[in-house]
C-alpha cells in the first residue's frame, strides 16, 4: 500500500508541474509580443522627443492575477531613437532608427501592463542617452558629432533653413520655428551643419509683406499645420565676386552658403477626424477647406502627411509615464529565464553595450 501512495503522490506532483509552466522568459514569442505592443503605446503617450523602437526585452517578471483573469508584467526593455518625431505618430516599425552616423541614441524603458486579451499599458519611466561621440568615432572618423543646441550657428541653420522652406512652399501660410531638436556637424568641403526642427504653421499667408514674418503668430487652434524637418547649411570655401558696374573696387571674395532643407508636414488629427465624419455623413465640403490635404501641394522640399490614428482614450497624453535623459549607470542582472533576449541592432558598436 504504502508503494501506491508513492507512486500516487508523485503522480499528482507530476500533473501540478504540468498545470504550473514555468513563466515565459525573454525569448518567448508571447512576451516579445507584449513588449512590442507596450512600446507602441509609449509611444502614443508621448508628448515630444522621437519615436522609440525595441532593441531587445532585457527581464520581465509574470504574475498571474486570477480575479482579472490576466497578468501584470513587469518588463524591462532596450530602446534605441528612430528618426521620425513624435508628432509623425507612425508606428514605430514604420521607422528607421538613428545609425552610426545620426548621432545614435540608446536607452532602457521600466514598464508595467496588464495583459488579457488585450495589452493594457499602466505605467513607463524611460532614460536615454547619447552614444559618446568616442564611441562613434572608434568605428567611424568621418561621422558627424552632436552639437548643443544653443550653439549660434545651430540656430542659424534653422532659420536659414526654415526660409527655404517658406520661400518654397505651395502651403497657404508661412511656418515658423518650434522647437530646434537635434544639431551636429561634420567637415565635408567646408564645415557642415544638420539641425533636426519643427515648426508650426501661422496665422499669415504667403500674401503678407516680408518685413512682416517675424512678427507672424502661430496659428493658435488644433487646425494648425505641424511639421519635422532636417536642414543642412554648409559654408563653401570663398569666391571672387566681380562687380562690372563699380569697377575693380566693387570685387570682393565672399564666402559662399549652401543651405538645403526637406520637411514632412502632418495634417492635423481635428481636421482628419473632421473630415472623416464630414464623408461619413456624405457632405460634400468642410469648414476648414484649406487644410483638406487635397487643396496642399507637396513639392520637392516637403512631404505632406496623414498621421496614423491614435487610441481612443480619456487620459491626457504623457499621463502614464517620463522620459529623461541621463548619463549610463550599472544595471542589475536580468532575474528571469532566458534573459536578456537577443538585441536587434548594435550599429557595429561595442562600447557601450547598445
Amino acid at each position: 500500500m504504502s508503494v501506491y501512495l508513492l507512486v500516487l503522490c508523485v503522480a499528482l506532483l507530476q500533473q501540478e508541474g504540468r498545470a504550473s509552466p514555468d513563466p515565459p522568459g525573454c525569448n518567448s514569442s508571447e512576451a516579445v509580443r507584449v513588449a512590442e505592443e507596450v512600446l507602441e503605446q509609449i509611444n502614443q503617450d508621448r508628448t515630444n522627443g522621437y519615436i522609440l523602437s525595441l532593441n531587445r526585452l532585457y527581464d520581465l517578471s509574470h504574475t498571474p492575477e486570477k480575479d482579472k483573469d490576466g497578468s501584470l508584467y513587469k518588463l524591462t526593455i532596450d530602446v534605441m531613437e528612430t528618426k521620425c518625431h513624435i508628432i509623425s505618430r507612425k508606428p514605430w516599425k514604420q521607422c528607421e532608427i538613428r545609425d552610426i552616423g545620426d548621432v545614435p541614441v540608446y536607452g532602457e524603458c521600466e514598464v508595467s501592463a496588464f495583459v488579457d486579451t488585450h495589452v493594457k499599458l499602466q505605467s513607463y519611466s524611460c532614460v536615454l542617452r547619447e552614444v559618446p561621440a568616442t564611441a562613434v568615432v572608434d568605428v567611424c572618423p568621418d561621422c558627424p558629432t552632436a552639437d548643443n543646441l544653443n550653439e549660434p550657428v545651430v540656430k542659424e541653420t534653422a532659420n536659414l533653413s526654415l526660409q527655404r522652406f517658406n520661400e518654397e512652399s505651395r502651403l497657404a501660410n508661412y511656418f515658423t520655428l518650434e522647437n530646434i531638436t537635434r544639431a551636429s556637424s561634420q567637415w565635408v568641403v567646408g564645415p557642415s551643419y544638420f539641425v533636426e526642427f519643427t515648426i508650426v504653421e501661422t496665422a499669415c499667408s504667403k500674401k503678407t509683406d516680408a518685413s512682416e514674418l517675424s512678427s507672424c503668430p502661430p496659428m493658435d487652434c488644433q487646425f494648425a499645420h505641424r511639421g519635422s524637418c532636417l536642414g543642412s547649411h554648409m559654408e563653401l570655401e570663398e569666391q571672387f565676386v566681380f562687380r562690372p558696374s563699380a569697377g575693380n573696387k566693387g570685387s570682393s571674395f565672399q564666402k559662399r552658403n549652401s543651405v538645403d532643407v526637406k520637411c514632412e508636414i502632418y495634417e492635423p488629427q481635428a481636421a482628419v477626424v473632421e473630415e472623416q465624419a464630414h464623408a461619413k455623413a456624405d457632405s460634400g465640403h468642410t469648414e476648414h477647406q484649406h487644410h483638406n490635404h487635397t487643396h496642399l501641394h507637396p513639392h520637392e522640399h516637403m512631404h505632406l502627411v496623414t498621421p496614423s490614428s491614435d487610441l481612443t482614450v480619456s487620459r491626457p497624453r504623457g499621463s502614464l509615464g517620463t522620459v529623461v535623459e541621463q548619463p549610463a549607470s550599472p544595471r542589475s542582472a536580468p532575474a528571469a529565464s532566458s534573459c536578456p533576449g537577443p538585441r536587434r541592432h548594435n550599429l557595429g558598436i561595442d562600447r557601450p553595450k547598445l
